[in-house]
């Protein structure tokens, strides 16, 4: 192979990889980060504890600009594997920049003050989605 071909190889083999590096970039772009939140709560928690809990946590979707998203519920599957957790909370941010504005945000440290007194265990779990 002479000088001029290989040259001509490498400048194809580079503009692959620069192409190949775009587009997983732009694959990473697209990934919403997934904050995913499970709380148990202590025994004993009164129902009005716990609606407190929900309201504070379902309103800082409101408060806190950079959660996109925001959905929740309680366990109804019918498996017996949920360890007492009774609560899913699922947060979407853009990226971590605005997850990392969300939790040291005034309002979510207000709400994780209502939650600790009555929480017994909690998980937490930041995943970018993959489709």
């Amino acid at each position: 192979m002479n000088s001029k071909t290989r040259r001509l190889l490498l400048l194809c083999l580079a503009f692959c990889f620069f192409i190949l590096s775009c587009s997983e970039q732009k694959k990473e772009e697209n990934m919403l980060l997934r904050h995913v939140v499970l709380i148990k709560f202590k025994e004993g928690s009164t129902a009005e504890q716990i609606k407190a809990v929900e309201e504070k946590f379902t309103g800082l979707s409101d408060k806190i600009k950079e959660v996109k998203d925001f959905e929740w519920g309680t366990n109804v599957s019918p498996e017996n594997l949920a360890q007492g957790f009774t609560h899913c909370f699922f947060v979407t941010f853009i990226n971590e920049k605005d997850r990392d504005i969300y939790l040291p945000h005034p309002d979510h440290k207000e709400f994780v003050n209502v939650l600790v007194p009555v929480m017994d265990q909690v998980l937490v779990v930041d995943y970018f989605s993959k489709n």
